[in-house]
């Protein structure tokens, strides 16, 4: 599944001149990005070890794809109850154990998806990329067994470490 991702986003590299998409592994972002101070990182580590070992694993399902207009288009996160119920009590479990809070996320329902272009697609190139994905069919189902700590190094998101959902 990760392979059939980055192959679109290197299709919007090399057809729509959209590469941003690229400096990301292929993922869901259950909390949105917080500054950490990297000497600090053992502290966030053992917090998510501990959460993620009081949490099965969760199906997820990608159909096709949809958009944030006028620049993002993504693949399509079907919002299964145990999805919801995965990024509610991650972002609680951030906010009440670390003090990280993402005060847009709480104005807003959350929105799986998996980009696949933004930031450096163009408007022109949005209008004519989307006709093409809006109807296009993409299924894959499996299973997520793990939480997938992400760290940005200056230029790209960059897998830390993973965390196995234990039950």
């Amino acid at each position: 599944m990760q392979d059939r991702a980055n192959e679109i986003k290197q299709y919007f590299a090399d057809r729509y001149n959209s590469r941003h998409a690229q400096k990301s592994p292929p993922h869901i972002t259950l909390q949105p990005p917080f500054e950490w101070a990297i000497d600090s990182v053992k502290v966030l580590v053992e917090s998510l070890i501990g959460f993620a070992g009081t949490r099965q694993g969760i199906p997820i399902t990608l159909s096709g794809f949809d958009a944030f207009y006028p620049r993002v288009i993504y693949i399509n996160v079907l919002k299964t109850p145990e999805l919801l119920t995965l990024q509610a009590d991650l972002m609680n479990y951030m906010e009440t154990s670390l003090g990280i809070v993402d005060p847009v996320s709480k104005s807003r329902p959350f929105a799986p998806h998996m980009t696949v272009a933004f930031k450096d697609l163009t408007r022109p190139n949005f209008q004519a990329a989307w006709p093409e994905f809006r109807g296009r069919s993409l299924q894959f189902e499996f299973s997520a067994d793990a939480l997938t700590l992400l760290i940005h190094d200056g230029n790209q998101w960059n897998i830390y470490s993973e965390f196995k959902l234990e039950i």
